[in-house]
């Protein structure tokens, strides 16, 4: 199992209370399981809402998760196989002007 680094931004940051933290996994959704676990405040802000009978839930579609600087949805998706010392950021939708 990896131990890899988490980084949240914006309001999920604001929801966990804290900007990094680090867990284990084999694959991405092993550590957004892990996370959302660990802060259940963070379900809904990464998932979309499921039925509860699903194994694996959905990610919500604004939400961009990146491995290393890589978008996860051109990789494996939420299957991405992790490694020790891997970053994943998590990023809610941004807007600017």
């Amino acid at each position: 199992m990896a131990e890899v680094r988490i980084k949240l931004f914006a309001n999920l940051r604001e929801a966990a209370g804290t900007s990094e933290l680090s867990l284990s996994g084999e694959k991405v959704i092993d550590v957004l399981l892990s996370l959302t676990e660990k802060y259940p405040e963070l379900k809904n802000l990464i998932f979309e809402e499921s039925d509860e009978s699903e194994e694996i839930p959905a990610l919500c579609g604004s939400i961009n998760i990146l491995v290393n600087g890589n978008n996860v949805r051109h990789l494996e998706g939420l299957d991405t196989d992790l490694n020790d010392s891997d970053e994943i950021g998590i990023l809610p939708p941004v807007s600017g002007g």
